[in-house]
């Protein structure tokens, strides 16, 4: 009895320095060994229940391992423990009154107070509730068992246990009574490949040591960026540049930077360019005058400024273009866009048709050898008619009147297709009176126009 008194005792003490967790889902499985006492001596007075309670005079106790308990944790707090006890009963109705052996299984639910108070990491109560079969020398029958007890952790796997409850009989073979246990208990059934104190089933890097902070992953240069989502895991650096350093502070990580001791720009891949050329300083022969980078980012003179260089440009006084060495260029001639007019005027069709009349491909081929000699004009093919008839048809029959023009200087007089456009207009354009037949005339015809 002292024994049980003084493990007890050290119980207590051991439970105000744990410092593991609670049985959960990282560790589901718990087995315990320890030790149990009976006592039988239960009074008919609810205030003699109390005393008896807590005497301990007239508790059986086996002096050797006496009670074996397997846990699974469930969920939720909820906890299934299945147990066995032996022990041997002496003190019955009074002191050694009795020598019958006892054993017991038993079922329980337990439920995890922490739930409601609060994680305390290393002290874990409950309460339970279940059912077991008492057995008494000859005599066994069913019980309904309830009480409290808690888990006290030395370490993650290590602990002690106390459990206290009382079983009531249904039978009246096996009298009410209460069994108290203490022992040892060893939770297992979490794993963690890597050890570093992720469970696998919560790390998302279960074969590489990693932190809690990150699922388990490990951050080998410590600057808060997981390793997996970190572009230079071995280099501490900024987050905003997926962990890598960025030494001149301009924004562009050291390994992209082509100058990472100066602040750049990202245009210049990290470089400064003092001028403002486009030109990077680290190449540029001329670093605080801008000039082209044709030029090595010096100035060279353009004294009209269009873009062609005074050592280039035949005209140096005048705005032109690069592709006429400078000098403004020259498209086509007004006096030869009038020519095509002209020789337009005399392209007739066949009445209603999109055919020509006879002499008409002559002043077409001449057309086309006006369009030959300004390669760089292009030009529109438009057709028109006078207001006789439907307006819809009117404008169908200028639409293909304008576009067997165009096929015509594509397929016979040699200009290129992507120099010409066709369109026709119907009657919406007349440049003389519909009502008189001359005025009619002059309203059939087909048009030329420079596309600018």
């Amino acid at each position: 009895m002292k024994h049980l008194k003084l493990a007890v005792m050290a119980l207590f003490t051991f439970a105000t320095i744990g410092t593991a967790s609670a049985q959960d889902s990282d560790n589901p499985w718990v087995v315990g060994f320890g030790v149990n006492a009976v006592d039988f001596r239960i009074p008919s007075e609810f205030s003699d229940y109390a005393k008896d309670y807590i005497g301990t005079s007239d508790w059986n106790i086996l002096p050797s391992v006496s009670r074996i308990s397997v846990d699974r944790y469930l969920n939720d707090g909820f906890t299934l423990q299945l147990a066995g006890s032996l022990n041997k009963i002496e003190t019955f109705r009074a002191e050694n009154d009795m020598d019958e052996l006892y054993w017991a299984i038993d079922a329980s639910v337990k439920y995890d107070l922490n739930n409601l108070f609060g994680d305390t990491s290393w002290f874990d109560p409950y309460v339970y509730l279940g059912g077991g079969y008492a057995n008494l020398g000859d005599l066994g029958e069913g019980t309904l068992n309830a009480g409290v007890g808690f888990n006290t952790w030395f370490n993650e796997n290590l602990g002690l246990n106390f459990q206290s409850g009382g079983k009531k009989e249904f039978s009246d073979k096996v009298q009410d009574h209460f069994q108290h246990s203490v022992g040892l208990v060893f939770k297992f059934g979490g794993k963690d490949t890597d050890g570093d104190g992720v469970y696998d089933k919560d790390d998302a890097c279960p074969e590489v040591a990693g932190l809690k902070e990150f699922n388990g992953c490990p951050d080998a240069d410590g600057d808060g960026i997981k390793d997996s989502d970190d572009a230079c895991p071995e280099v501490a650096g900024l987050a905003a540049l997926n962990g890598c350093p960025d030494a001149d502070g301009d924004g562009i990580a050291d390994k992209d930077d082509a100058c990472p001791t100066k602040a750049g720009t990202k245009a210049m891949n990290g470089c400064p360019d003092a001028d403002g050329d486009g030109v990077a300083d680290n190449t540029d022969k001329c670093p605080n005058q801008a000039g082209p980078a044709a030029n090595g980012g010096c100035p060279w003179p353009d004294t009209d400024g269009d873009g062609v260089l005074d050592k280039d440009d035949k005209c140096p006084n005048v705005k032109g273009v690069a592709s006429n060495n400078g000098c403004p260029e020259v498209i086509i001639k007004e006096e030869a866009v009038k020519k095509l007019n002209d020789f337009a005027r005399a392209i007739y069709f066949n009445s209603g048709r999109t055919t020509f009349r006879a002499g008409v491909s002559g002043k077409l081929d001449l057309i086309g050898g006006i369009m030959k000699e300004y390669p760089k004009a292009n030009f529109s093919i438009q057709g028109h008619t006078d207001s006789q008839g439907r307006a819809a048809n009117n404008l169908k029959l200028s639409e293909r009147r304008a576009k067997a023009v165009l096929d015509y200087l594509i397929n016979k007089a040699g200009i290129p297709a992507n120099r010409l456009t066709s369109a026709g207009f119907g009657e919406d354009y007349p440049i003389a009176d519909n009502k008189t037949r001359a005025g009619r005339a002059q309203n059939r015809r087909v048009e030329i126009k420079l596309v600018k």
